[in-house]
């Protein structure tokens, strides 16, 4: 028996989908939408002045990217902050981006100690907060601390590593911004200053306990059963 192929979405209908997704996507980054908040289709859709089934394919695509849950008879929500999953990618990171590391202290060079170097300048000079953007880090911040966790990992030189960092760390986004606004008092400037220096001096045993630590922090943040804030 042969197949239809699925009917793909009227351009129209596309681009409302793309607005209406990136708006939540932006809403539940920035904490408009709380852990565990339910994300009903028909609010969304009144607030948003868009169809329902338009509502409904930006949060499929929002369950796909980790940015909401799917939930058996009950619709759609953000997930919980203490979901499990956050620890299970957090024992994945652990497991792989240390063992990247070590690598990259051994295989980069000149260039890649340069990359480094200013990746760290960029954050370290990048505000994480900006009173427009909420109680969450900036977008600015989280980008150029994903930029200088990239930087240090691509002088291993494997291109199939570095795609597994790329989805680990879009899957972790906000376990790393709930485990910020958990722990507010966290020093993450020393802790990126230590990344740079242990990389920098070469010393692939301390790179990677450094940045064993990091990970393990970001994680201990969720895993007890207190709410935000």
């Amino acid at each position: 028996m042969t197949q239809t192929a699925p009917t793909p979405s009227p351009p129209g209908k596309r681009m409302l989908s793309e607005q209406v997704h990136a708006h939540l996507r932006d809403a539940i980054m920035r904490g408009h939408h709380a852990p565990g908040d339910a994300l009903k289709p028909q609010d969304l859709a009144k607030e948003q002045g868009v169809s329902l089934a338009v509502v409904r394919e930006a949060l499929v695509r929002l369950v796909g990217e980790g940015f909401a849950d799917r939930l058996p008879n009950r619709g759609f929500a953000v997930p919980a902050f203490s979901d499990r999953r956050w620890q299970e990618i957090a024992e994945a990171r652990r497991t792989i981006e240390p063992v990247m590391l070590r690598m990259s202290v051994e295989r980069g060079d000149v260039d890649w100690e340069a990359r480094v170097r200013a990746a760290h300048h960029r954050l370290a000079r990048t505000p994480a907060y900006v009173p427009q953007e909420g109680e969450y880090y900036s977008a600015a911040w989280a980008e150029a601390h994903r930029v200088f966790h990239r930087t240090l990992l691509e002088g291993c030189g494997n291109p199939v590593l570095l795609e597994t960092f790329d989805r680990m760390w879009t899957a972790s986004e906000l376990a790393r911004r709930w485990s910020a606004y958990r722990n507010p008092g966290r020093d993450g400037v020393e802790e990126h200053r230590r990344l740079e220096e242990a990389a920098l001096a070469r010393d692939p045993d301390a790179a990677a306990e450094v940045l064993v630590q990091h990970l393990t922090r970001t994680a201990a943040d969720l895993k007890d059963g207190s709410a935000p804030g």
